[in-house]
């Protein structure tokens, strides 16, 4: 079914919460470069981010589709998938807002009508490090979601956040290696105004737990700080810090501190030259973060 959304003057918003509603908002002709955003819901500020990336990517001619799906195949068994908030209303607003013409918003059984798929995309190597590590079978439900999207919306762009830095550059790789046509837009990481990575798990920490928190992305400035001395020092700055979280009240429990090749995933060693992402993923309290940034080594860094 489908349904507008809009209220007040300029294009309404369509949401359509079937394949067949999909379908039918997509086969009238309407304005071109259509760019989607794929998302989880619970929009927030970062999100409005990617709107706004996507809308300038679509021009004046162009249009916006975000999809709002919770996708139970990138949740393992101890995840958050029943935590994770929804809040459909409050996203369908942040969209009319940012001029977007289409919602996909389907349920599970829409999305995998015969259930779990047997056939899933495998996400290589580099989907199995670092995130894929922590979190296995993570990057094939993303892949696998990912590709449904971009079949059922047909976009010649999407846009994703750099924030996800491994799922970004999964998904470029998927897109290139199984050509499938469509141009992958990465916009910058949005922060809230105490540094902290814009995310939807941030409701879950208490005021405390956000204090601890901000020694993420304390140590990726210390990193940028001391990268002109090399990949090591700059790993040791950012460790520094984060060790001195570990011991604090709440603890700042690391999962992954690394220095890695931005689009193999492979840890780079301390003579490195060239780009790379220092990636760090740690608990706070039962909230998981994952933050990086990029970092240049050697001649013209």
């Amino acid at each position: 079914m489908s349904r507008s959304a809009s209220p007040g003057p300029g294009p309404r918003l369509v949401v359509a919460t079937t394949r067949a509603a999909l379908a039918d908002a997509r086969a009238v002709p309407g304005p071109r470069p259509v760019v989607l955003v794929p998302t989880m819901g619970a929009l927030h500020p970062g999100h409005e981010r990617l709107l706004e990336a996507a809308r300038t990517l679509a021009g004046p001619r162009g249009s916006v589709i975000v999809s709002i799906f919770v996708n139970p195949l990138q949740f393992g068994p101890n995840e958050d998938l029943d935590r994770y908030p929804r809040t459909l209303d409050e996203d369908l607003a942040r969209c009319a807002r940012a001029g977007v013409s289409l919602v996909f918003a389907p349920s599970a059984a829409e999305m995998y009508p015969g259930g779990k798929p047997e056939v899933t995309v495998d996400p290589g190597p580099a989907g199995r490090r670092y995130e894929g590590e922590f979190r296995p079978g993570f990057f094939g439900g993303v892949l696998t979601v990912v590709m449904k999207l971009l079949q059922l919306t047909g976009p010649a762009i999407a846009v994703f956040g750099e924030k996800d830095a491994q799922q970004l550059a999964l998904v470029s790789q998927m897109v290139a290696d199984l050509d499938l046509g469509v141009a992958i837009a990465a916009a910058p990481t949005h922060r809230d105004p105490d540094g902290l990575a814009t995310s939807s798990r941030n409701v879950y920490l208490s005021a405390w737990e956000r204090a601890a928190a901000l020694a993420v992305p304390r140590a990726l400035a210390a990193a940028r700080a001391a990268a002109s001395a090399g990949p090591k020092a700059a790993l040791a700055a950012a460790a520094f810090l984060l060790d001195a979280a570990g011991a604090g009240d709440p603890p700042v429990e690391l999962d992954y501190l690394t220095l890695a090749d931005p689009k193999t995933f492979v840890e780079v060693g301390p003579d490195y030259a060239g780009p790379a992402r220092l990636l760090v993923a740690a608990r706070v309290g039962t909230t998981r973060l994952i933050d990086n940034t990029l970092l240049k080594f050697g001649a013209g860094q």
